[in-house]
């Protein structure tokens, strides 16, 4: 038996009549960049979130780096955000000319600890920086600690954007209520990569805001800075959604809570499965640990990440029987080479360093058959008794 570590087909046959007749449409629209598709995707993705403004933008790269840009972030300016996360959440940073200072993950979440997040604002301040925003990333499709990230950002006077490029519709309860990923800072941040749980056919990407303000000041910025055309208030970047890849994600959208529920499904499989085959009691995989387990929603398995011992040997035998899975990250932002001047070593984050060496992620898409995941959860079995 095969299973890749994401069937992109199996999401995206049943939905190809309609795909295929709105790519038409777009086609013989002559309107490629910008325009009333993406209008419309704005409208419908801002109703979805719960937020006031949603600005379609090129990829959740691009998003990261207009938030940063809107917020007035520069050089000498000191960004916190965690060590452990996609590379674009530090290298934003770096390209406004900031200085990122990163924290140490919590444990059972892999999301920044906002203890270790506190130390990096001191420091920061120690060395002479502004200290301006932080960046919690919600990993894997599970919210941080957003009460624990206000409060801090609250005592220091700090801007939130939220990188939720892999937790488009996790939600998070705070103040009485279930709030979105992405909707409880200055602004969030999304990707539509074709790999997450909302993809479209390339690169596209989103910020949310409840801010007028920071939306114009974003909407202008996107397309150079130019209002009206060719008139340039500000130097901003090419950061336009394409109409195709918004008419796209519109059709797409209905389907995502289902997705996610089958995401869900999944993950609760996983947990019997594991815990039926002793895995789990001799300390040889342990599970993805959930905050809210409670709330629908609460965690939406963009990844389904599990640690375990010998990973590079169980890797191997995973290739081997034919099963996907990828590790999701190998190199702590604190050890990339491109980062050394920063005066990181090892040993400085832990939790995070853990997590690189020994967390592996494998199959939960929606379409996964059970099946599927008992032939996953028997090689990883096999491999252990071996």
């Amino acid at each position: 038996m095969k299973v890749p570590l994401l069937d992109l087909g199996a999401q995206n046959v049943p939905l190809k009549r309609e795909i295929m007749a709105i790519i038409e449409e777009v086609y013989d629209s002559g309107r490629f960049i910008m325009g009333h598709w993406v209008e419309k995707f704005e409208r419908e993705i801002a109703e979805y979130l719960g937020v006031r403004q949603a600005i379609g933008v090129s990829s959740g790269t691009d998003a990261l780096l207009l938030s940063l840009m809107a917020l007035d972030m520069g050089p000498n300016d000191a960004v916190v955000t965690t060590t452990f996360s996609f590379f674009a959440t530090a290298g934003a940073v770096c390209r406004v000319g900031a200085v990122p200072f990163f924290a140490d993950i919590d444990e059972k979440t892999y999301n920044i600890s906002v203890e270790s997040a506190e130390k990096a604002v001191i420091k920061a301040r120690e060395k002479g920086c502004r200290v301006k925003a932080i960046i919690p990333v919600h990993l894997y499709g599970q919210c941080a600690d957003m009460d624990g990230v206000m409060d801090l950002a609250r005592r220091y006077n700090l801007k939130i954007i939220e990188d939720a490029a892999q937790a488009l519709g996790s939600v998070y309860p705070t103040g009485g209520r279930f709030v979105c990923a992405g909707t409880i800072g200055d602004c969030g941040c999304f990707s539509f990569f074709p790999s997450k749980n909302l993809g479209c056919l390339g690169d596209g990407g989103l910020v949310a805001t409840n801010s007028d303000d920071l939306a114009d000041r974003m909407r202008l910025l996107r397309t150079h800075g130019a209002r009206p055309k060719y008139y340039h208030a500000e130097i901003g970047g090419n950061f336009r959604l394409d109409a195709l890849q918004a008419a796209v994600l519109m059709k797409k959208l209905p389907q995502l809570d289902g997705w996610h529920r089958g995401r869900r499904v999944n993950a609760e499989k996983y947990r019997r499965l594991f815990n039926e085959s002793g895995l789990v009691e001799k300390e040889l995989v342990r599970l993805p640990g959930e905050i809210h387990p409670e709330v629908e929603k609460g965690h939406i398995y963009n990844q389904f990440v599990i640690r375990v011992t010998d990973r590079d040997g169980l890797r191997l035998h995973l290739n081997e029987k034919g099963i996907g899975n990828e590790i999701y990250y190998p190199v702590p932002f604190h050890l990339q080479k491109c980062f050394s001047g920063l005066g990181y070593k090892g040993g400085d984050f832990p939790f995070a360093e853990a997590a690189a060496a020994e967390s592996l992620a494998i199959p939960v898409f929606p379409e996964l058959t059970g099946s599927q995941q008992e032939y996953i959860v028997d090689t990883i079995s096999c491999f252990y008794k071996k």
